[in-house]
């Protein structure tokens, strides 16, 4: 097994690049940790700026031989003053990373992402299957295949998720939502509250909305689709 660990504090911006599969988990303090158990997988953890200037870099491969460099570069003069850093990880197939719980984090993985317990936003984009739970905020995701949705809130005033099979939707703080969905059964339209998001869901399966919210059909049809409570917790 290969594994990395970066300094990276309490809410940091973290990019998971994967080729194959990754679970993302939350935990305690403050370093980021990436780890691959396949014996021909690379790893690689890198510390840089949004401003595109690399400060760190820490490369990791598995097999006979294991590289290390530490590369700077001259700072942009347009820069800000205070640049964000932002930590990379990149695995060439399998793995695992650790996160803070506050931080930000966006994910691709050529095949299935499985994010839990990121109190941050989280952004995932999945080749195949996409399962994120206890999420405090879900930014933008998509997957070809199943995307399974459960989190807290969505900072946006618009945002759309597209799955290629059945896609399931959960946010707990959806009170006010306009929601439209395209699905295997057609196209039907809700409304929750008062309607000030809006939400639209496309899948080539089935949606599933997960509302403990009264949810009102709209306007030519007033059809519903599949509707779901919430399980106790």
């Amino acid at each position: 097994m290969t594994q990395r660990s970066i300094l990276a504090g309490l809410t940091p911006t973290v990019i998971i690049k994967v080729g194959a599969n990754v679970t993302v988990r939350g935990q305690e303090g403050d370093r980021v940790i990436a780890e691959t158990s396949d014996a021909w997988g690379s790893l690689r953890v890198e510390k840089s700026t949004g401003t595109g200037r690399e400060i760190a870099r820490a490369r990791a491969a598995n097999g006979e031989h294991v590289f290390f460099d530490l590369r700077i570069k001259l700072p942009d003069p347009s820069a800000p003053q205070t640049p964000q850093e932002v930590i990379e990880v990149q695995l060439s197939s399998n793995g695992q990373v650790l996160v803070p719980f506050g931080a930000n984090i966006k994910v691709y993985a050529g095949l299935n992402i499985d994010v839990q317990d990121v109190r941050g936003r989280v952004d995932a984009f999945a080749g195949a299957k996409l399962h994120l739970q206890d999420v405090a905020a879900l930014g933008n995701a998509s997957a070809g295949w199943t995307m399974d949705l459960d989190c807290q809130t969505l900072p946006a005033q618009s945002a759309e998720f597209k799955a290629g099979s059945d896609l399931r939707f959960h946010v707990r703080d959806l009170t006010s939502a306009h929601i439209r969905i395209k699905d295997l059964g057609g196209y039907w339209e809700a409304q929750i509250g008062s309607g000030e998001q809006s939400v639209y869901l496309k899948s080539g399966g089935d949606v599933t909305l997960v509302t403990d919210q009264e949810v009102q059909p709209l306007p030519p049809h007033y059809i519903l689709g599949k509707i779901e409570k919430p399980s106790a917790a």
